[in-house]
């Protein structure tokens, strides 16, 4: 139909990559298209750290165990970050003039985290797909949301900053960009109009008839009789799922307090 519609449609993870670096032109057009996203008021309630390879390799093990993040060219961390503003705010005196006007100094709190995290995942999708224009695949690693405290040190992360994902950048391997075989669910399990549709036990075979076949072949995981329970012991109740749990609450308590 048009180019990016087509970008679009043939992009998917990729975990490994050319042997080849990305270099200064490639990463200052993927850093480009991440600060051309659309932000909330034009606050760009976000920072993009690069990975030092020294941290990418600490990564493998503190990001689920996952080797090819010490391989990948290019590794970004997107934060939710409220402490530029509020330090911006000291120094402009807003402290002091809440007080002279006898009103209070608001400090972030939940939905102020919750809007970060939206203009940072966005400014990330928006790497992603100039990355993919210049045919350099990417993998999102939502895994960097554990450890909090053990990534908090590694990059130095004030309160007001929460690391809400990573992405690994390379070379495709890929020889052309065809759509993705990669089944997605139906759009009417997703898209409603006017009012959320809880779906129904026909609905969800219909939502997951692509996906069960394609398991079957795998096998189930920890006994599991259907796709319910393979995707419960496999990613919600897992311990990796336990362990993002944990360190977000202990982000927010830094966050909020």
């Amino acid at each position: 139909m048009n180019e990016t519609f087509d970008l679009l449609m043939a992009r998917r993870s990729e975990r490994a990559y050319a042997g080849k670096e990305i270099n200064s032109v490639e990463k200052a057009h993927i850093i480009g298209s991440a600060m051309r996203a659309p932000t909330a008021g034009n606050m760009m309630l976000y920072s993009i750290l690069e990975v030092e390879q020294e941290q990418k390799e600490r990564l493998v093990t503190t990001c689920d165990n996952q080797p090819f993040i010490a391989k990948a060219p290019l590794v970004l961390v997107f934060l939710a970050d409220m402490q530029r503003w509020f330090d911006y705010y000291t120094l402009s005196g807003v402290p002091e003039k809440c007080r002279e006007l006898d009103v209070e100094f608001e400090t972030p709190k939940e939905a102020d985290l919750m809007l970060a995290c939206c203009d940072a995942l966005i400014a990330a999708q928006n790497a992603v797909i100039g990355a993919e224009a210049m045919q350099i695949g990417s993998c999102y690693i939502g895994d960097i949301m554990e450890n909090y405290e053990i990534h908090r040190e590694m990059f130095d992360l004030p309160n007001w900053v929460f690391p809400i994902t990573m992405v690994c950048f390379g070379h495709s391997l890929r020889k052309e960009r065809k759509p993705s075989g990669i089944p997605r669910f139906p759009q009417d399990a997703i898209h409603f109009k006017g009012k959320y549709r809880r779906l129904d036990a026909d609905s969800f075979e219909l939502m997951f008839h692509d996906r069960i076949n394609r398991l079957k072949k795998s096998g189930w995981v920890k006994g599991a009789e259907n796709i319910g329970q393979h995707f419960y012991f496999k990613k919600t109740g897992s311990d990796f799922f336990r362990e993002m749990r944990r360190s977000v609450k202990v982000a927010m308590r830094q966050w909020v307090k």
